[in-house]
């Protein structure tokens, strides 16, 4: 029944050639004993040469199988032994596709944790005073006819990227106007203080041909 549930063949090789030798052995005590009877049951009588010669051969056979038996417990050891570093071996593969199963496991939950953090992020463009969707559409009907063909989140992030362009768009365009009035703001002041050199330049001229002209107005007086 142990034989049984052996499955290693070297294994049941040794069970074998050591029920044999067992067998070998019982046999060689079993001839013994009927020699001894057969000799008169003392045991101290002399062996014939038959009864010596089949003892002999008894022998033989059992230290063959005694030796055969060692053999294959010495290759058994050995293919144990063997086994015993490859369970190993295998035992520490397991453990490192274990641990690296671990690591990916926690890398996962990490990117997990990171994609959570940028959907619920709030960016700047969410804060931006973009005209109404309704507006824009009718400003550019053929994002309309996208979103009407196809509702999905990719169009939405197409039409939040298409507001923000728009928005840029225009903030440059009045960026740019503001930059022209300054230009011709900075014209017009320019032109006024001019303006106010030259007159100041003018009341200095006028005052001094009123400073020059006394002179005469005296004389005209005098001869009034």
């Amino acid at each position: 029944m142990a034989v049984d549930t052996i499955t290693d063949s070297s294994l049941a090789a040794v069970l074998e050639a050591s029920k044999s030798a067992r067998e070998q052995a019982l046999a060689v005590i079993d001839h013994r004993i009927q020699v001894n009877a057969a000799s008169g049951g003392g045991g101290s009588a002399p062996l014939s040469l038959d009864a010596q010669s089949a003892i002999s051969k008894q022998l033989k056979l059992l230290n063959t199988n005694l030796a055969h038996l060692r053999g294959l417990h010495r290759a058994a050891h050995f293919r144990a032994r063997e086994t015993k570093s490859q369970t190993a071996d295998a035992r520490h593969e397991v453990d490192v596709l274990h641990l690296q199963l671990q690591n990916l496991y926690y890398e996962q939950r990490h990117l997990e944790g990171e994609i959570l953090a940028c959907e619920s992020f709030e960016h700047t463009y969410q804060t931006l005073p973009l005209i109404p969707v309704d507006e824009f559409l009718a400003l550019h009907p053929e994002h309309a006819a996208t979103m009407n063909d196809n509702e999905n989140d990719d169009d939405d992030s197409a039409l939040m990227i298409a507001r923000i362009e728009h928005e840029r768009a225009e903030r440059e365009a009045l960026e740019a106007q503001r930059l022209e009035l300054q230009k011709r703001k900075q014209k017009l002041i320019a032109d006024n203080k001019k303006r106010r050199d030259d007159l100041a330049n003018l009341d200095k001229d006028l005052e001094k041909f009123i400073d020059a002209a006394k002179p005469i107005q005296k004389l005209f007086e005098k001869v009034v």
